[in-house]
């Protein structure tokens, strides 16, 4: 791994070497970059991004504060703070268009960046990631317990292996390997505490839920929503409604894909549907909108 400075913290990443494939394709993107989910970090896009590497350069990164990378004196942990990360980082690397894959949180920083980068974001797919709907019970609920559980994370929490064995079964159809469960434990636990309660109350306000889906309607690129079948923390229809929004709808979900016996770390439990799937969307023609 590498590091870069970003606006006054230290980031780390992962850029794989250009192919020659990659750099002969017309149609294909000059690189994918991976956005993760909070409390999380790059690792869990690995998997992935061995079997995409042959065909694409793919960049992965852990957002300020979370995994590897450092925060700054810089109070702003928004969605838009975070998407002006990842515009300096292609800067700092010099990759002019870029396709985004974002997990979760780091699927709606990805929108944002979109939005932001017309024109060096060729499109964006968002992996168990949605929403729209701001219910006030549910996300109080939802903010108050967060603000409690990150108060109370222990550094031995990490070298717990009943603790590696809980969160391998968090939040997934089927339990992780337990070399994730482990990871997991290790990201929750390293993950700074201004950033994660940052970006926990600032992505989850009412305000900013309301404002995903305009984002959404005014993106021109293409946009995929993949869905986990069995997820619990963003269910499909969730995914569902916020993909409405984008022009590629058309009514019906064309724009949205349900992963089977899949939860909420799709990169992990469908890896193989995953890029297949990929390898399937970048490859096809960019449309625009009918005016």
């Amino acid at each position: 791994m590498s590091t870069v400075i970003i606006q006054g913290a230290k980031h780390s990443y992962s850029l794989t070497t250009p192919t020659q494939s990659n750099a002969q394709s017309k149609n294909s993107p000059l690189a994918i970059a991976f956005l993760h989910g909070w409390m999380l970090s790059q690792a869990y896009w690995q998997p992935l991004i061995k079997q995409l590497q042959p065909d694409f350069q793919c960049l992965s990164y852990d957002l300020r504060g979370f995994g590897r990378s450092d925060i700054s004196d810089r109070n702003d942990y928004s969605l838009v703070s975070y998407a002006r990360d990842l515009e300096e980082l292609l800067d700092r690397l010099e990759i002019d268009q870029v396709w985004l894959v974002g997990h979760s949180l780091g699927g709606a920083i990805a929108l944002w960046a979109a939005n932001l980068l017309s024109d060096r974001v060729l499109g964006v797919v968002c992996l168990n990631a949605g929403g729209g709907i701001y219910i006030k019970e549910e996300f109080e609920k939802f903010r108050t317990a967060g603000k409690i559980i990150l108060k109370l994370r222990p550094q031995w929490l990490q070298n717990l292996p009943l603790i590696h064995a809980e969160f391998a079964k968090d939040s997934v159809h089927t339990p992780l390997d337990h070399q994730w469960g482990k990871q997991r434990a290790i990201d929750f636990v390293s993950a700074k505490y201004p950033s994660a309660r940052g970006t926990l109350l600032g992505s989850t306000s009412e305000e900013e839920v309301h404002k995903l889906p305009q984002i959404v309607s005014k993106l021109q690129q293409p946009v995929y929503f993949v869905a986990g079948a069995n997820d619990r923390i963003m269910e499909p229809k969730y995914v569902s409604h916020l993909a409405s929004f984008h022009y590629s709808f058309n009514g019906y979900g064309e724009n949205v894909f349900e992963l089977p016996n899949c939860g909420h770390m799709a990169m992990l439990e469908q890896t193989n549907l995953l890029h297949s799937l990929l390898l399937n969307l970048l490859a096809k023609p960019v449309t625009s909108p009918c005016l």
